[in-house]
């Protein structure tokens, strides 16, 4: 617990109190060490990043989009940040934890989720960094040729889908917004009705059809909460062709999670069997892709539909003048 108190030590609000006025419990985090810091009667969360986090995390935009967030009350108020290490102290949320079991049995809990990240993009284009899947897959490509880490078999067998799926998704690309890019369940806190998101590391401008997507994977949705989710943020039926777009990211949200996985394997990460849950996101990617409907998704993104690219403008507030101009 040394480092803990002395993280607490350089921050300002903590200046002059003692480690024997301070309780520490633990937060669930599977690369950085999250606490629940509790003194003087208030309660705030320290996290320090993994040591490794570094190499793929931009502290300094995550400082700035985690703010916006925070100043749009969708995220924890922020009271401390350093960017040169991630060190961050924010306030602490008295909320419930969403798990997979919650999506599960509360039918309600896709279609709030939803219309939480789509609060996140309608706030325009303020985001200072750039989520690229297909960028970021080869940001850990590198990072793991630099660990002289082996690729299982498995990565190779869907190489040929992700190229396929860039291709069709840059064939009809969609306007950028500000995204969270890692809408695991854990990352949203029920606190008494308000949703908040929470964990903003990787967040940047992307498709919004990718924050919906890893979300439906994450949180294990299948058909009939997938179409509660998309009908809840577009306020309709969606087309075909966007359900098209959201299996798409489905399957790369798992190739994605799965090279982030042996990258944790290969840092000896204790929290948690990274191998076998790597392995296991890698074997399902190779499902999705290698089905037939795989390649009706492909043929229907890489096509497009003017209805598709209306729906999406007028749900995304892309008609709003400030933002046209």
């Amino acid at each position: 617990m040394d480092g803990v108190y002395s993280a607490l030590a350089r921050i300002p609000l903590f200046k002059g109190v003692q480690p024997a006025a301070v309780k520490l419990e633990p937060l669930v985090s599977l690369t950085n060490a999250t606490y629940k810091v509790t003194t003087g009667g208030l309660a705030y969360t320290l996290r320090l990043p993994g040591e490794d986090t570094y190499e793929y995390v931009d502290r300094v935009a995550e400082e700035h989009n985690a703010r916006i967030m925070a100043a749009a009350g969708v995220n924890a108020e922020l009271l401390y940040f350093d960017a040169t290490d991630g060190t961050m102290l924010s306030e602490f949320v008295e909320g419930i934890t969403m798990n997979e079991n919650m999506f599960r049995q509360d039918p309600e809990a896709p279609a709030r989720a939803a219309l939480a990240l789509k609060r996140v993009h309608h706030l325009g284009p303020v985001f200072k960094s750039r989520f690229d899947v297909f960028a970021m897959i080869d940001v850990y490509l590198g990072i793991l040729r630099k660990q002289r880490a082996s690729l299982p078999e498995e990565y190779h067998e869907v190489e040929q889908g992700a190229e396929a799926a860039r291709r069709a998704l840059e064939a009809f690309p969609i306007p950028l917004l500000p995204c969270h890019n890692d809408p695991w369940p854990a990352n949203f806190l029920d606190a008494g009705g308000r949703l908040y998101i929470i964990d903003w590391e990787f967040s940047g401008m992307n498709d919004p059809m990718w924050d919906l997507g890893d979300l439906s994977v994450e949180a294990g949705f299948g058909p009939k909460q997938d179409r509660v989710m998309m009908e809840a943020y577009y306020g309709a039926a969606a087309p075909l062709a966007l359900y098209s777009r959201l299996a798409l990211y489905k399957a790369l949200s798992d190739l994605l999670w799965a090279l982030w996985g042996l990258i944790q394997h290969a840092n000896d990460n204790p929290r948690n069997d990274f191998l076998t849950y790597a392995l296991g996101r890698l074997r399902r990617c190779k499902r999705l892709m290698s089905s037939t409907d795989f390649g009706h998704h492909l043929d229907a993104v890489r096509m497009g539909r003017q209805d598709v690219s209306t729906l999406l403008q007028t749900s995304l507030g892309f008609l709003n003048d400030s933002i046209l101009r």
